[in-house]
């Protein structure tokens, strides 16, 4: 019997995917080998016009001012596709700046703003000050209960959630989406957007793995799911990662927004 097969779409993954992002593709690809299932990673750069819809799981991740400048033009060729693969529940991973990309716009404190692919209904405004800090979240949108996610926030923009798009997660430690409303991140359909950096997925094989499952249910429809692994390497991790989160609970450091904006 063939093993089954997911087909991840690595969006300008030289581009953009600072702050360890690249790290989510190692993690996704390395506990499907794990379990005896095949990943085939494309990546998708500037320029290159692909059908999403073709595939199970996108990641698009975070980058700086230019970057994202570039990626925001260039998007503009991509967004029919992008838009029919969220709504098709194509799962896609969104942190940061391709969170912000996923939504109608960005404000940027100063400069020109950046028209979105418009997938989900969310926009971003630029401030004054960032939000760095270990952050930390309850999530309840999986089958086996209530997780806890972790991982590090360094963005300028505060997001906005619009009608029929959910937080990601509610915060235990951190400011998230916009420092006000206590949540972190969007859920729509299948995408999940996030400002979580670190990266995030190897911290947390539970997330890791429910965004294996949802693309493999993409594509073969009726999976069961998956058999736990032996995660104790990447629980010590989360959990460190949870201690620094709650020492720094209440706290923020704040830079000026004109060094880096996001």
């Amino acid at each position: 019997m063939e093993p089954m097969t997911l087909r991840i779409c690595h969006l300008y993954p030289t581009l953009l995917s600072i702050a360890g992002d690249r790290g989510n593709l190692m993690a996704i690809a390395k506990r499907a080998e794990w379990r005896g299932m095949r990943v085939e990673a494309t990546e998708v750069g500037v320029g290159q016009h692909l059908d999403f819809t073709q595939f199970d799981l996108i990641l698009f991740h975070g980058g700086q001012d230019k970057e994202m400048d570039v990626a925001a033009r260039d998007l503009e060729g991509k967004a029919a596709s992008l838009r029919d693969a969220v709504e098709q529940d194509v799962v896609v991973l969104a942190v940061c700046a391709g969170y912000q990309l996923l939504g109608r716009y960005y404000e940027p404190f100063k400069g020109p703003r950046l028209e979105g692919v418009g997938a989900i209904d969310l926009y971003t405004t630029g401030g004054g000050t960032r939000f760095m800090n270990h952050i930390a979240l309850e999530c309840d949108f999986t089958a086996d209960g209530p997780h806890t996610l972790v991982g590090f926030e360094n963005h300028s923009g505060r997001t906005y959630l619009g009608a029929g798009v959910r937080p990601l997660g509610k915060l235990i430690a951190g400011s998230g989406n916009n420092g006000e409303d206590g949540g972190e991140g969007a859920r729509y359909r299948q995408v999940y957007g996030t400002y979580l950096h670190g990266p995030v997925l190897p911290k947390n094989p539970w997330l890791t793995d429910h965004l294996t499952w949802m693309g493999l249910r993409h594509r073969y429809s009726d999976v069961e799911p998956l058999a736990p692994l032996p995660d104790g390497a990447e629980e010590r991790a989360h959990r460190a990662a949870l201690a620094m989160a709650m020492r720094q609970r209440g706290k923020m450091t704040a830079l000026e927004a004109t060094v880096w904006s996001r």
